[in-house]
């Protein structure tokens, strides 16, 4: 949130404390007091209170959906600005042409398994060409079991903990609703019994498009590959088949067919050869119910003014 004078910083109530360690680092740079303020609490009524305050004129919200949807709604009261960054099930798609399936299933973990998955433009829809489907399978599944998952302050970890209980049980529930639904369960898909909210990485394939895992987000450890393609065009349009549209991968040799592809993806970022790339300078934000307007670079500088008109007779 934020106007001409000063800007307000609500966290998740789920992690308050990196805001704040924020907020000490501002004012260990030099920020004066006061122009960047952090607020702890839950999004009703803390984050309530601040869409409906008459001296806050934008509001900037990263989240769910359905939080998002409600924000807007209530903004659209008073037409105060709003930008929201919202869900994502992005689609890694992998051509038949790429041939280093090695480096391919390390760009595929490296897409959904940062950040334990709990990251909303995470590469959690993959589709490999069928000439290659099988190999790609057994490889990615291979770096998914080598995966050491304990705290995230422990030397050698590359998986930490869950926000919380709530949502592991919310993961582990897509899982087993994935096997039900007939996708086939590769590695993991169990809780760590340690103190912590810890799962297994999990890799599924032969996921169905129409399916729970292959249309929700799921916001986990929890890999889906879906039933192999056999062209671009059927991969384009199955890609595209989601309420969904923050990110999108394609690995190819031909960079020729990898802009091709990236044309014609409906997602706000394009990773060609590569994923989890982001700079201050590249806009950042989704198609369809991804969102609605662009963070960071010129165009997330333009959401936060407003164009004057001032006419002159001399």
């Amino acid at each position: 949130s934020i106007n001409a004078e000063y800007g307000v910083f609500k966290s998740s109530e789920f992690t308050p404390l990196s805001a704040l360690k924020i907020g000490e680092l501002l004012i260990e740079a030099g920020l004066p007091k006061g122009v960047v303020n952090m607020v702890s609490g839950a999004g009703d009524p803390t984050g309530l209170a601040l869409i409906e305050h008459p001296l806050i004129n934008k509001i900037s919200f990263t989240g769910s959906v359905v939080t998002g949807a409600r924000i807007a709604q209530e903004c659209a009261k008073t037409m105060k600005r709003c930008s929201t960054e919202l869900g994502g099930k992005s689609p890694l798609i992998i051509c038949g042409d790429y041939k280093d399936l090695d480096k391919a299933a390390d760009i595929a973990a490296l897409g959904l398994f940062t950040g334990n998955g709990q990251i909303c433009s995470a590469s959690s829809r993959i589709y490999v060409h069928e000439s290659i489907y099988d190999e790609f399978v057994k490889k990615v599944t291979e770096r998914a079991k080598a995966k050491v998952v304990g705290p995230a302050l422990e030397p050698g970890t590359q998986i930490g903990s869950i926000i919380n209980e709530r949502q592991m049980n919310k993961i582990l529930n897509y899982i087993e609703t994935g096997k039900r639904e007939g996708a086939t369960l590769l590695t993991g898909g169990k809780r760590i019994e340690k103190q912590g909210y810890f799962i297994e990485p999990t890799v599924f394939s032969h996921v169905d498009d129409k399916s729970t895992i292959g249309t929700e987000e799921i916001f986990g450890p929890v890999m889906s590959i879906m039933k192999p393609f056999s062209t671009i065009d059927e991969v384009v349009k199955r890609a595209n088949s989601t309420q969904y549209g923050l990110a999108a991968g394609v690995l190819s040799q031909d960079i020729s067919i990898a802009h091709q592809l990236g044309r014609k993806l409906r997602s706000g970022t394009i990773y060609l050869n590569t994923y989890h790339i982001i700079d201050a300078a590249f806009p950042w934000g989704g198609y369809k119910c991804s969102g609605v307007g662009r963070e960071l670079g010129p165009q997330g500088l333009l959401s936060y003014l407003e164009t004057k008109t001032v006419i002159v007779a001399i």
